[in-house]
Order: C-alpha cells, then sequence, then structure tokens
C-alpha cells in the first residue's frame, strides 16, 4: 500500500533531518583542512616525475646533424679608411690670415689659392728690393756709358801730356848739355815728365778697373747680383703670403680662420691626395698563416654594411704589434664607392681558403675545438657517446670535419644538458 504523501510530519522526523545535514558539513570542513596536502602531493609527484623522467628516458635535445657543404675559411678585421700619404699644408713665415677662399671637404686642384695672409709689409720689402736693382743696373750703366769714356779722354790727356813733358825735358838736356841752357830749367822740365808719367798710370788704372773685368766694374756687377738677390728674396717671401695646394686632393681638416697669426710649420689645413684608396687593419697575429699579399678581399663601411665592395691585400707589416698581438695590413681599394669617406670605419672579410662538398658541423657542436684532441658527443642508439674528431678548414660558425664522423650523424650541441653515456631524446623536428 503506496504512503500517504499527506501524513503527517512526526517530531521524530524533524530531529533526523538536521542530524544528517551537521554530518555532511563535518565531511566537507575534513576534506577543506586537507586541500594543501593533496596539492603539495599533487606538486611533489609532478616535479618528481619532472626530475625522474629526463634521467630515465634522457632529456629532449635539438640535435645537430652533419652536412656536406661548402665551407669558406675567413680572416675578419676591422679599420679605417685612409689615403697613402696625408699632406699638411703649413704658413713658411708668420702673418695674419686675410681670407680663406675654400671650405673643408672640398676637392682641390694642384696649385689652387687656400690661404692668404696679409702681406702690405712684404709688399714694401719688394718694393724697396727693386729699387735697389734699379739703382744697381744704373750705376754699372753709368760706368759703361760715362764713366769709362771720361776715363779714356783723360787717360788719352795724360798721354798728350807725357808726350809733351818729354819733348821739353829732351831739348832742355840738348841745350844744357851744349851750353845754351841752364841745369835748373832741365830739373824743372825733368819733374814735369815725372808727374806726366804718374798721371798716365793713374789715369790707366782707372780705366782699367772701370772696364769689365776691372774692379770697380766687378763690385758695380756684384752690387746688381746683390740687389736681385734681394728682390728674389723679397719676392719668395711675399709669395709665401699666397698659400696653393701642393697636389690635388681632398681637404680634411681645417685648424685656421681668418684673423688668426699664424707662425712657420703651423699645420692650418690636412690634404688627403687624389688617387689611391687604402683600407688600413689590424689582423690578429693567430690568423697570419690564413693571409697573403695579393689576396682578395671584401669590404663593408659601418655607415653602410649593406653595400659590399672589392680590396686587395697589398702588405702585410713584418713586425709584429706586441702590445695588441696583432700585424698591420693595408688593403687597397681599386674601385672605392662613393660613400667612402676618410677615416670611415670598414669591416674586411679576407678569404683564406675555401673547400667544397666537404663534411661540415656547426661550431657550436665541437668541444674544445681549439684544444689538441677536439671532440663532440654522437647519439647512437638513444646515448650520447664521445667521438673524437679531426678538424679541417675552420670557418666563422662552420667548421670542416676530415674525421671521426660521417655524413648524416647527428651530434649533440655544447650548450645542452648531456655528458658522455648519457640519455638523448631527440626533438622531432631537429633533423631535417
Amino acid at each position: 500500500m503506496p504512503a500517504n504523501p499527506a501524513a503527517p510530519v512526526t517530531i521524530q522526523d524533524v530531529r533526523r533531518e538536521p542530524a544528517q545535514a551537521s554530518a555532511v558539513g563535518a565531511a566537507l570542513r575534513r576534506a577543506w583542512s586537507w586541500r594543501w596536502r593533496v596539492i603539495g602531493l599533487a606538486l611533489l609527484l609532478g616535479l618528481v616525475a619532472y626530475v625522474a623522467v629526463p634521467r630515465v628516458l634522457g632529456p629532449v635535445i635539438v640535435v645537430v646533424p652533419v652536412l656536406r657543404g661548402d665551407l669558406v675559411q675567413s680572416v675578419v678585421a676591422s679599420g679605417r679608411v685612409e689615403t697613402p700619404h696625408r699632406v699638411n699644408v703649413a704658413s713658411q713665415i708668420t702673418g695674419k690670415v686675410a681670407e680663406i677662399p675654400v671650405a673643408e671637404g672640398q676637392s682641390v686642384t694642384a696649385g689652387q689659392l687656400l690661404v692668404v695672409l696679409e702681406d702690405s709689409e712684404l709688399r714694401a720689402t719688394v718694393a724697396q728690393a727693386e729699387s735697389a736693382v734699379i739703382l744697381a743696373e744704373t750705376r754699372l750703366r753709368q760706368m759703361a756709358e760715362v764713366t769709362l769714356p771720361v776715363l779714356r779722354e783723360n787717360f788719352s790727356q795724360t798721354e798728350s801730356n807725357l808726350l809733351n813733358a818729354e819733348q821739353q825735358f829732351n831739348r832742355s838736356s840738348t841745350l844744357s848739355s851744349a851750353g845754351y841752357g841752364t841745369l835748373v830749367q832741365r830739373d824743372a822740365d825733368r819733374k814735369t815728365l815725372d808727374v806726366a808719367r804718374a798721371l798716365v798710370r793713374a789715369a790707366q788704372l782707372q780705366v782699367t778697373s772701370s772696364s769689365p773685368g776691372g774692379t770697380d766694374y766687378v763690385i758695380a756687377e756684384n752690387n746688381l747680383v746683390q740687389a736681385r738677390a734681394a728682390l728674389l728674396i723679397a719676392g719668395s717671401k711675399h709669395g709665401y703670403t699666397r698659400i696653393h695646394a701642393p697636389v690635388a686632393g681632398t681637404l680634411i681638416g681645417r685648424t685656421v680662420e681668418p684673423g688668426w697669426v699664424v707662425a712657420p710649420n703651423q699645420t692650418l689645413m690636412v690634404l688627403s691626395p687624389a688617387g689611391e684608396t687604402q683600407v688600413v687593419v689590424q689582423i690578429d697575429e693567430k690568423n697570419l698563416g690564413l693571409v697573403a699579399v695579393g689576396q682578395r678581399a671584401l669590404a663593408s663601411a659601418d655607415a653602410f654594411p649593406d653595400q659590399v665592395f672589392p680590396v686587395e691585400l697589398t702588405y702585410l707589416n713584418p713586425a709584429v704589434d706586441a702590445a695588441r698581438a696583432s700585424v698591420e695590413a693595408k688593403l687597397r681599394v681599386p674601385a672605392p664607392p662613393g660613400f667612402l669617406r676618410q677615416d670611415m670605419t670598414v669591416s674586411v672579410d679576407i678569404v683564406g681558403a675555401e673547400r667544397h662538398g666537404t663534411l661540415v658541423l656547426p661550431v657550436t657542436a665541437v668541444r674544445d675545438a681549439a684544444g689538441p684532441s677536439p671532440f663532440v658527443l654522437r647519439v647512437r642508439e638513444g646515448r650520447a657517446e664521445r667521438q673524437v674528431v679531426k678538424i679541417g678548414l675552420r670557418g666563422v660558425r662552420q667548421v670542416e670535419i676530415l674525421e671521426g664522423l660521417t655524413e648524416g650523424d647527428i651530434v649533440v650541441p655544447v650548450t645542452a644538458p648531456v655528458t658522455d653515456g648519457g640519455k638523448v631524446r631527440v626533438a622531432p623536428a631537429s633533423v631535417p
């Protein structure tokens, strides 16, 4: 007989319901108090699984395969753009800068005016020297046109006087011998004759001295030579007030402004001669065996890394810089690009040797690569095993494997947490 849904609820039923609710609440409170223990247990189990699984099965590693390809061993160095030589433009005299008709960075031709110094005093010196030359030339011309003819006429007159004196003395001597003349007259005529002879000798010496080759003439010539030399000196000093470019090139430096007073040998401008351009770099001495004069290379400026231009190694310094353990090298730039500037920083990649179709491996997979016995950890049957290899060429990112590995072998990178004999799980996407 079915229960009557309308049966009345007794006092005993009412008391049973709160008791059941209290039991459920107690069970929930007990479970809530265990929540941290459950969470801690789950974390502990996860940590144990994280540590134990790699130890048991090995870590998952992205391995490196041994491939066959091309390898280039190159030497990378950095340096600066320079010309074979530079010209320091300086003043030869002390002076005040009046004008600078060129600007820094400008290309100039040989002989082009660079600096003008104030020249008023030197112009006066030149004018004075020119006047001295004119005076010396006039003096020499005066000797030839006036003095020498007058002296010759005087010499002729003294010769005539001498002839008359000789004739008078002869007459006096004859008359005195015949008893018709006096000794006093003869002595007077003798003195006149002696004076006439002395005057002739003096006139002759004057003519000789004033003639070409004579003393006075030579002195006049020397005065003219000295005056002309003084004019040349004055002209040269005046020419120093205009400073010209000794060769064609580009002005890469300027240390003077109009109004400045400059001294002799003071550098006013630096000129980079036009023509050959070169790159000067420092090569590590350990790479000396890889480079030689005549090798081709590629260079790029740090400011334009995508624009590469060819260079050629033309010079290796025979001495090693002990402080930097490097050797200076110079490379010729056959066709300098337009963006190249003096003292610009440039990187050079010199090709030392090449291999085609050889076994290659990344540098990051070879251990003790610079030591006497380089080795790798080769993966075989799920374990990493030590394998000694022989290295050939060494590139920037890859090395050549001559012995110890074959194409297709897989190797553990140096950074992987794996030791010799350890288990390894290869990442599926790591082997092509």
